[in-house]
């Protein structure tokens, strides 16, 4: 599903000087109790016990800058080795902190990646403290599989994608199955999960 082009929710991020530790820690943080915790990604748990996930955090202060530093993040991946780094987590604590604005950089960013001829060998998902599914409303806790700390674009390989979904069968289910989770949890059960240490 797209994200809706509405009314964003209040945001979760902070307004406290942040350091690129402490963005790292959070980040590595919702890794481990959202999406390998709960399940939402079964792909995620494998290259993070490989130390395969590289994480940056942006200094960009606006859409420009975060497209700018997604190019040289786009390029850098695709040369790196996937035996060394197979996913990249670019993320953006001083920008895009606006839902709409993100939603809006995530549509040039899929531009950008054919653009670069990247197209079919890296693919983008994205993540937000106020992420909002095409017609869900704010609060909905379907919303929040895709809720991180800080507003995130994931960089991730066709060719490990297609390698993960041969090894998950039932890897079209996922979504529906990450929706059950959410909804089993409730907004008290994910405030709860979330605030218990790793």
């Amino acid at each position: 599903m797209k994200p809706e082009h509405g009314e964003e929710s209040a945001s979760v991020m902070t307004s406290a000087p942040l350091s690129n530790e402490g963005v790292i820690a959070a980040t590595q943080h919702w890794l481990v109790r959202a999406v390998i915790g709960l399940n939402l990604c079964p792909f995620a748990k494998g290259v993070h016990a490989k130390g395969q996930i590289r994480y940056v955090v942006s200094d960009a202060r606006d859409m420009e800058g975060a497209l700018s530093e997604l190019e040289a993040q786009l390029k850098w991946l695709a040369e790196a080795d996937p035996e060394q780094v197979d996913t990249t987590l670019l993320i953006l604590p001083h920008a895009l902190g606006e839902f709409l604005e993100f939603n809006d950089c995530v549509f040039f960013a899929e531009r950008l990646v054919g653009q670069l001829g990247l197209q079919g060998i890296v693919q983008i998902a994205s993540f937000h403290p106020d992420y909002r599914f095409e017609g869900s409303e704010p609060d909905d806790i379907e919303n929040y599989t895709n809720r991180a700390p800080y507003p995130i674009l994931h960089l991730l390989r066709e060719a490990s994608i297609t390698r993960a979904v041969d090894a998950f069968p039932d890897a079209a289910d996922i979504y529906e199955r990450n929706i059950d989770t959410m909804r089993r949890l409730g907004h008290a059960g994910w405030r709860a999960w979330m605030s218990d240490k790793d």
